[in-house]
């Protein structure tokens, strides 16, 4: 028996005819508006796994074949106790229940894990059996000699009264020397003696393992310095755990009448690691601390508060834990996680039956069932790790003493009746309540039965399996077993969306529905009939039974926790489980069978308060079965104040019409205003993202490219992103919130975007080349679907990523990389909180590659002396490129170029690298034939570019404006009125501009807003607004044909990054700091409301979809809205339409 476990526990062979793929996904930021749910896919997507099992012919294997086929598939162990108190194993690649003929008492019952099997003995005294393998089980323990340096005896362990212990820990706080630990139990040896660790991370020190440091405590080095003043030595000495395939006893506080283990799988646990909760005699609950690969038996218990005693508990492999009170009732613990696997209070949940109180409980990962004192079986409904209460029950078939849930949400237990292990089959994650009871009729070793018949015994047809009476049905049954009924009240298949039930709707078990044999597909499923009563009419038409009475084993506890079940593989009824392959017991015939699994983070906007982008977790998984059918789920969570909240989970079965079927889910999720979809079968993300961007559009009658009207829009990430406008977009005073609006992603990556309304757009990349839209569309995360081939081009970005070198002055050294303690980290960003060294820096996502080393950079604003160094007073100021007497800090910015090559309508204007560009805002419909176009340049000159038409789009050449200074900022307005900013912060306004003198003849200077810079500046049909350094926007006053140059500045708002007047004198902002919730948003869409010619600079602001948006541009819309009608005198006045939200007159844009 210990050989066969630990053959099944330890070896793990790798099949020759399995082939893994990986493949990585490109993380650019995807933002999709879906019904005004906003999504972000965030740029941290894992790896794409893909396992095909090639397929064989339909044939029987040969004895041979399979001897050397079942080495090659995974093997996990069910583990089960007879009525006697003896405990069984059963492995998936096996054909009997092996006995563990070293434990030398009675067990009651058991719960198991992949690597160990916990047991309660009839002594009430927990056990635990750890399974053999290659790799022993083995715990490092480490002390610190600790030693200070005085003149007379050098090193000594005579220490300062301030300093740390002689023998301590790491910290220094424990006192630890060596006579002083001691082993856990006596299921633990010593391998050796304490010896000093000779390496310091990772690199030898001197002979005695010695490292020194100025004082306790600091860094420390191997190398021995002037100054030096302390030193310490690493001790370390291992211990085994040498109980191995027997069970060893673990201390306990009180005898214990239940337990249960899990937890393995909890999102970023750390691997090893395992949660054990237990059941007292006195109704008390225990955790157990400190389970984990190093210390499988654990360290200590730990006593849980509970709302009343406690008769049975389970924790499945995820958070879920459910236990089952004297009372009937069942509580569920909240707040499990990585960081509080013990959970933080508990909720209760009444039993299924309010006659019938609950008696056991089994929780998986994303199921839980249960049964009540009249042995009924009963499905929790909507039971996530995010919402661990569910929704409502759902009464099952059968009558079961216990039921255990193993890996996969598979389901085992134990019948009422026969005492026979049964198995839950077509559990699958689409359909977790399976299909149909088996019973897994396997002999145990030693059986009569199980001894080789005679050569002249008759052959015999195989034993059906025993299942326990049933009277009644439920719908449950019907809808997810295999069997057609011809005729029932219920008959017709219900959508599962119609049979959710509430807490208290509780639908019980239909009854008086009779389904003759064949109707019902066979007697190995539940119908409506007495089974015992056709088990007996069976055995009298003459089916032989090879078990006598006597010899049938009768089960009372099994836990599947370690057993790791194919939900795909059927079980045979002749014996055996099902595992992920074809095993010696059950299946003849191979199959194909391809499983595509992925997982990441992304980003999702909360349209409830606070209003911000939260971090949610997702799972793709993807499935084929052995017809070739294909099944998908999406799961989505996420955490809020250090508690999981409800995730989203959808399936999509089914190939033939995945965009039909893409569609309709997308309407639901439309409908609940949840991002709710599933996968296709090796589809990447880039593909489903475009399904998903063109199921959104066509539901909402979006085809083709964007619109000459089109709102233009760019991330912080480079993604470009367009809206079309309604007609009441600027409607007075009813405008369409822009929160509603529906954001679509265009293809390519750029910086800035400006349009009009005659169709021309132009595009500035982070590298400052220019580019032009070709009128297509798609490209990019798009790329791959037939509509978007046409005018597609590839697209080529380059991006600087700086980092900060920051050093402190001291009299000694001078400038040097010791900091203060309260200093910012010598490696830094430009804020100086995050840490950034040359090694650890990464370009900004995946789909970004580094094409340059790191290198100084001298361009910084401020100037910088020859060696590229900045001073300062301290951290942070005003730096400047010279050093005085009174700077004591000092910074160098060094940069790193990193490469995106994508595709997207866009076509590269060359050979002028530009840094910002601005078109004529045409109203509609507009007699102008060519457009006017300004751009900034690199280099601060002013560029006018001549032969832009709606038919040329990227014009002919470009034509110089003299300037005496560089500029920054310009912009194109009505009546071809030109205003720039120059480098210095001043405004300028271009003279005598026409048609028939495109590039004007002077530039009049505009003085600026009272001590402020400002950094761009955006014309509309009569206004002007400015945006200065400090995030303030400006109105210039007095602007009029007569004196276009207008009077003076009106400050309107704050917290402004960007800002755009459109054909119509419309203004929309990007800002910053939004409030109206309990955080800030950075990036938020916001519209000017009250915009009117009589005033132009509007009254509130409108905010939409908040965070991550750095620039927009209005200009090409030029829809006229709606005119209001005056009210009838006679007829009633119809209903307001509900006013747009508005929270601030003329103040801050971060205040609305």
């Amino acid at each position: 028996m210990p050989t066969r476990r630990t053959r099944a526990a330890g070896n793990q062979w790798e099949s020759t005819e399995q082939r893994h793929f990986r493949c990585h996904v490109g993380e650019i930021n995807y933002d999709v508006n879906i019904g005004g749910t906003q999504l972000r896919f965030r740029p941290l997507f894992s790896d794409c796994h893909l396992l095909t099992e090639q397929r064989g012919r339909s044939r029987r294997l040969t004895v041979d074949e399979r001897k050397r086929q079942v080495p090659a598939m995974p093997v996990s162990l069910l583990w089960a106790v007879d009525v006697y108190g003896r405990v069984y194993s059963l492995s998936t690649a096996g054909q009997v229940w092996e006995q563990c003929r070293d434990a030398q008492m009675e067990f009651k019952r058991v719960t198991a894990a992949q690597r160990c099997c916990w047991g309660i003995a009839c002594d009430n005294g927990v056990y635990l059996n750890v399974h053999a393998s290659d790799l022993p089980v083995r715990c490092q323990e480490e002390a610190y000699e600790n030693q200070r340096w005085n003149p007379v005896d050098g090193f000594s362990d005579r220490l300062l009264p301030s300093d740390r212990w002689q023998w301590s820990d790491v910290t220094g706080l424990q006192h630890q020397p060596l006579d002083g630990f001691r082993l856990p139990s006596v299921s633990w040896e010593w391998e050796g003696d304490w010896h000093a660790d000779e390496n310091l991370d990772g690199e030898p020190t001197e002979k005695g393992g010695w490292t020194y440091a100025i004082d306790f405590p600091a860094t420390y080095t191997k190398d021995k310095k002037w100054n030096s003043c302390v030193r310490r030595k690493r001790w370390l000495r291992y211990r085994r755990y040498n109980v191995m395939d027997s069970w060893a006893k673990v201390p306990l506080p009180d005898p214990f009448s239940d337990i249960s283990c899990g937890g393995w799988e909890i999102s970023d646990e750390p691997r090893g690691r395992m949660s054990l909760w237990a059941v007292s005699l006195q109704g008390k609950v225990w955790f157990r601390e400190g389970i984990d690969h190093h210390n499988p038996e654990g360290s200590s218990w730990e006593e849980m508060t509970l709302p009343g005693e406690v008769v049975q508990i389970s924790c499945g492999p995820g958070d879920l834990v459910w236990a089952v009170l004297w009372e009937g009732q069942l509580i569920v613990r909240e707040g499990v996680s990585r960081d509080c696997p013990k959970g933080t209070s508990w909720a209760v949940v009444d039993s299924p039956s309010p006659e019938v109180g609950a008696t056991h409980v089994a929780v998986g990962i994303n199921v839980v069932w249960a049964l009540t004192k009249d042995n009924k079986v009963w499905f929790r409904r909507g039971v996530n790790s995010h919402n661990p209460c569910g929704s409502g029950w759902i009464g099952m078939v059968g009558e079961m003493l216990m039921i255990n849930i193993g890996l996969n949400d598979q389901v085992f237990a134990v019948g009422r009746e026969d005492r026979a292990v049964y198995f839950r089959q077509g559990v699958t994650s689409s359909e977790l309540s399976g299909k149909t009871w088996r019973a897994v009729t396997v002999p145990r070793d030693g059986d009569r039965s199980h001894s080789k018949p005679s050569a002249d015994a008759a052959p015999t047809d195989p034993p059906e399996a025993r299942v326990p009476k049933v009277t009644s049905d439920s719908f449950i049954s019907d809808l997810v077993s295999d069997r057609e009924p011809a005729t029932a009240p219920w008959g017709a298949a219900v959508p599962e969306e119609d049979l959710v039930l509430g807490e208290e709707e509780v639908r019980a078990p239909c009854a008086g529905a009779a389904i003759s044999s064949s109707q019902s597909g066979g007697l190995g499923q539940w119908s409506n009939v007495d089974l015992e009563e056709a088990q007996g009419q069976r055995d009298q038409a003459g089916a032989p039974d090879q078990y006598g009475a006597d010899q049938h084993p009768l089960w009372a506890w099994v836990s599947g926790g370690g057993c790791s079940v194919d939900s795909t593989c059927h079980v045979s009824r002749r014996r055996g489980l099902p595992h992920s392959g074809a095993s010696l017991t059950c299946i003849p015939v191979l199959w194909t069978q391809s499983v595509w699994v992925k997982k990441g983070t992304m980003q999702w906007w909360r349209d409830w308060r606070p209003h911000k982008w939260t971090d949610v977790h997702f799972a793709l998984e993807q499935f084929s079965g052995p017809e070739g059918d294909k099944d998908g789920i999406l799961f989505i969570y996420y955490n809020f104040n250090e508690e999981k909240k409800v995730g989203f989970m959808s399936p999509l079965q089914g190939s033939s019409d995945v965009p039909v079927r893409l569609a309709r889910c997308l309407y639901r999720m439309m409908e609940a205003r949840l991002f709710n979809e599933s996968p296709l079968l090796l589809f990447t993300f880039r593909l489903l993202l475009a399904l998903l961007s063109d199921a959104c559009c066509s539901s909402r009658g979006i085809q083709g490219p964007p619109s000459k009207q089109a709102v233009w829009s760019v991330t912080c990430k480079g993604d470009i992103f367009v809206s079309e406008p309604s007609p009441g977009l600027e409607a007075v005073p009813y405008p369409t919130p822009c929160d509603q609006m529906f954001w679509r992603q265009v293809g390519g990556h750029l910086r800035l975007v400006e349009s009009n309304s005659v169709g021309v757009v132009w595009g500035i990349g982070y590298d400052h080349t220019a580019w032009v839209h070709t009128g297509g569309d798609g490209g990019g995360f798009s790329q791959g679907l037939a509509s978007s081939t046409d005018n597609i081009y590839t697209q080529v970005d380059v991006k600087s990523v700086y980092i900060y070198e920051n050093q402190r002055w001291n009299p000694v050294t001078g400038y040097t990389n010791r900091g203060l303690p309260t200093d910012r980290y010598m490696w830094s960003d430009a804020s100086g909180l995050h840490e950034c060294t040359k090694t650890n820096m990464k370009p900004p996502s995946a789909q970004w590659t580094w094409v340059s080393d790191w290198a100084i950079d001298y361009g910084v604003s401020g100037g910088t002396d020859r060696d590229g160094w900045q001073y300062a007073a301290d951290f942070p100021a005003s730096y400047h490129g010279y050093k005085t007497l009174k700077d004591f800090v000092r910074r160098r910015r060094w940069s790193r170029k990193s490469k995106l090559t994508t595709t997207g309508p866009w076509q590269e204007i060359p050979p002028i690298s530009l840094i910002d560009v601005s078109l004529l805002p045409c109203a509609a419909p507009s007699g102008v034939d060519v457009v006017p176009l300004w751009a900034i340049s690199n280099k601060g000159d002013v560029l006018c570019r001549l032969g832009v038409t709606a038919l040329t789009p990227a014009g002919s050449s470009w034509l110089h404006v003299g300037t005496d200074q560089p500029f920054k900022s310009v912009s194109v307005g009505g009546a071809s009125q030109v205003w720039a900013i120059a480098k210095d912060g001043s405004a300028f306004y271009r003279g005598s501009v026409s048609p028939q003198s495109p590039a004007g003849d002077c530039w009049y200077h505009i003085p600026s807003p009272a001590r402020q810079k400002l950094k761009q500046v955006s014309v509309g049909r009569t206004s002007v607004f400015a945006v200065d350094e400090n995030g303030n926007l400006w109105y210039r006053q007095g602007v009029t044909p007569s004196y276009p140059q207008g009077s003076s500045w009106e400050h309107i708002s704050n917290n402004v990054r960007k800002v755009s007047a459109g054909p119509l004198d419309q203004v929309w902002i990007i800002a910053d700091k939004v409030q109206g919730s309990l955080s800030l948003s950075c990036g938020t869409v916001c519209h000017r409301l009250g915009v009117q010619p009589v005033e132009p600079k509007g009254q509130s602001w409108d905010y939409g979809i908040g965070g991550g948006w750095d620039h927009i541009t209005v200009r090409g819309n030029s829809t006229e809205p709606p005119r209001a009608r005056l009210p009838s005198l006679t007829a009633p006045a119809p209903p307001a339409p509900p006013a747009a939200r508005s929270a601030e007159v003329n103040g801050s844009a971060g205040e609305c």
